[in-house]
């Protein structure tokens, strides 16, 4: 158990860095990185960079081609995402739309190292094997036009079910939700337009492009215009 907290609380050091504002008052900012993040809500232990997730989890994890919540999706190295990435699976919508939660992906407010709950990933992949995803943009509050390679899925074993449930977890994501909430408070106070009826109409706007986006997923035909490129 000794040794289970500390790995634990390891993984919030290295998930969170608090830099402070070298005038007007200390103005706390946390970066978060996406392994220590996936790794500390999915309780998955694999250590490294995002690319080598998958050849780690040989032997230790199960690994596969469906989404299921708890699951890490672990992105394949690209040219401009050379350490790859890893998103935790928070709920499958259908066979080809799931909602992850990750961080260090979106500039919100400018910046990386925020933290995205429940955005929309879609399937692209002409075998439907989860090879090829498009993955919600907050820039744009679409889609982008890129398409992302993918691994798979690692899922979680019972001991790291355990952790994500555990006690530590939920003081990890409290955690998470005073940073964010926080980081949201200052992107409502700068960005023009979001008072609580434009919020609401962007919500539905949000809503709409969901449904298209499933739409187009299940192979129905969809009006409108083109994405977005991200």
């Amino acid at each position: 158990m000794v040794k289970r907290t500390k790995t634990v609380l390891g993984s919030i050091a290295a998930a969170a860095v608090v830099v402070l504002a070298p005038a007007g008052g200390a103005v706390a900012d946390t970066y978060w990185q996406c392994v220590p993040f996936a790794r500390m809500i999915s309780g998955v232990q694999i250590f490294g960079d995002a690319w080598t997730w998958w050849k780690q989890a040989a032997g230790k994890y199960e690994t596969g081609f469906t989404p299921k919540a708890g699951a890490v999706l672990c992105f394949k190295p690209t040219g401009k995402m050379k350490l790859g990435h890893v998103a935790v699976v928070s709920q499958v919508l259908t066979d080809r739309v799931i909602q992850i939660t990750h961080a260090n992906w979106s500039r919100i407010n400018g910046t990386r190292g925020q933290i995205e709950r429940d955005v929309t990933v879609i399937d692209v992949s002409p075998e439907g094997d989860w090879s090829e995803v498009k993955v919600w943009y907050d820039p744009i509050g679409d889609l982008g036009t890129t398409t992302y390679p993918t691994h798979g899925f690692i899922y979680q074993d019972a001991t790291a079910t355990t952790l994500a449930k555990s006690g530590l977890s939920t003081a990890q994501n409290t955690a998470v939700s005073v940073a964010q909430n926080a980081a949201n408070q200052m992107v409502a106070a700068v960005r023009p337009g979001s008072g609580p009826l434009q919020m609401l109409g962007q919500a539905a706007d949000a809503t709409d492009r969901i449904a298209s986006l499933i739409q187009a997923a299940a192979g129905q035909p969809v009006s409108g215009g083109d994405q977005a490129e991200q």
